[in-house]
């Protein structure tokens, strides 16, 4: 498919999804409640307590064994932790070797102004590696794929064929092309780096002095993701979810308190 076509086909959302696979969705109870930088963010409160009620966390993310992967790999990012230090971008570059310039990235944090421009907001992103992925439904070549044990959208770059097929499908604008490797790249969550290497975390996350980035299983009861998720009155959203695309990355903000000493944390440490 020529890839000006395809940026011109109607965003799919999810009412043109099959019946059956809406219901699905519907029935974990998500919201609409917000935007932030102009794209529309999907609060993970029930339908009927998105009026500000305290919303029940087990009524909205599956349980324990639900997910399609023996490890499903996700995270959680603490939205307003971030004091944009870009520690997180270098140890990505680093780690996974990020090429200079072309317009390459795997992470990068976005600004916003608010209060009458008395206050900046940062948010960090990065491929949100999607339970139905776009990018990896229009690959011809089946270059980008999701890893069968981890769920982790990943690319084979042997098969890319550098069509950027994918770059134009992708709702995150999250893939760049490659030079080095004359291939689409993209976040793979250290997969192939800090992860086969033994580490438990990414690289983007243990960088991050502030603790923005909460890396962890969806299936593990007792990791900090999952605890994250589940906090009773933690607000949750994702990124364009009007895309049917179902990311993995979540977002959530902390108290003002937490706020502050997260930043006198960040100082400490310089």
């Amino acid at each position: 498919m020529n890839i000006k076509d395809l940026e011109r086909e109607k965003n799919e959302g999810i009412e043109s999804l099959p019946s059956e696979e809406r219901r699905k969705f519907l029935q974990i109870g998500l919201a609409v409640t917000g935007v932030f930088l102009g794209g529309t963010v999907l609060s993970l409160s029930s339908v009927k307590d998105a009026k500000g009620s305290v919303y029940n966390a087990s009524s909205i993310i599956p349980a324990k064994g639900q997910y399609p992967y023996p490890k499903h790999l996700s995270m959680v990012m603490r939205q307003n932790h971030c004091v944009d230090c870009e520690r997180c971008m270098d140890a990505c570059r680093e780690t996974n070797h990020v090429p200079k310039g072309h317009g390459a990235w795997r992470t990068k944090i976005q600004e916003r102004t608010v209060d009458s421009a008395e206050t900046r907001e940062f948010r960090p992103i990065l491929c949100n590696h999607c339970n139905r992925p776009p990018c990896v439904r229009v690959c011809p070549t089946k270059a980008t794929y999701k890893d069968p044990e981890t769920g982790v959208v990943v690319m084979d770059y042997d098969k890319c064929i550098g069509c950027k097929t994918c770059m134009a499908a992708c709702p995150y604008n999250a893939r760049y092309f490659n030079h080095d490797k004359y291939a689409i790249d993209k976040c793979n969550f250290c997969l192939d780096t800090r992860l086969a290497a033994g580490k438990k975390d990414t690289a983007c996350a243990a960088a991050c002095p502030a603790k923005v980035r909460v890396f962890g299983d969806l299936n593990n009861r007792s990791s900090e993701l999952y605890r994250i998720l589940h906090e009773p009155d933690n607000k949750i959203w994702v990124l364009r979810p009007e895309t049917g695309a179902l990311p993995n990355v979540f977002y959530t903000t902390v108290s003002k308190y937490d706020k502050t000493i997260i930043h006198h944390n960040l100082s400490a440490s310089d």
